[in-house]
């Protein structure tokens, strides 16, 4: 109620000045005291306003430069850092490049290796496969004919036996038989 009462007091003296009219216009002077005091007051203030209100907002404004200086300082270094960055990555990356293409080369070094030892161990395997084949097939070529002989001895005997017309002893047919063959052992081989 007291900012009401206030405000109704200045529109009355307001009121009251309009209504007593116009003052009387005086004469331009110039009055050298309060200009002094004007020009003295003025200085006072500004030097309190300098002193107490601008020397906050100086020392905000130097805080905020520094910052902003400190800010585009940590701004570049940060970009120094992201491009040192980049060149770190980009050798590690051809780093790893270079080691993953030696152990690839050494992967196929290994694996030509592998497959010549393999190749060459089938080659040896086959060889003595072949060989064992070889022996066993001679000596079933050796027993079949040895069988073959002990038949056509027995055929032989048996034809003699009838052609003579006597049965033979057991000596002297086996002497004929060796003799046969040793005779039909020459002549195959010659043929």
């Amino acid at each position: 109620m007291d900012t009401l009462s206030l405000v109704r007091e200045g529109v009355g003296q307001v009121v009251a000045f309009a209504a007593e009219g116009e003052p009387k216009a005086e004469p331009f002077q110039i009055n050298l005291f309060w200009i002094i005091v004007a020009a003295g007051t003025f200085v006072i203030f500004f030097f309190l306003i300098r002193e107490f209100a601008l020397a906050g907002l100086q020392t905000t404004l130097e805080d905020r430069r520094a910052r902003i200086e400190q800010g585009l300082k940590d701004a570049e270094q940060a970009r120094r850092d992201r491009e040192s960055a980049e060149q770190e990555r980009l050798a590690a990356l051809q780093e790893a490049r270079r080691e993953a293409n030696e152990i690839i080369n050494r992967a196929q070094k290994v694996a030509a290796e592998t497959r010549e030892q393999d190749i060459a161990a089938t080659r040896e395997e086959l060889d003595r496969m072949r060989q064992r084949a070889t022996a066993e097939i001679e000596a079933e070529k050796q027993r079949a004919i040895a069988e073959l002989r002990g038949e056509v001895a027995d055929l032989a005997l048996e034809a003699a036996g009838r052609v003579v017309g006597e049965s033979m002893t057991g000596d002297r047919q086996r002497k004929l038989v060796d003799d046969f063959l040793r005779e039909s052992g020459s002549v195959g081989s010659n043929s």
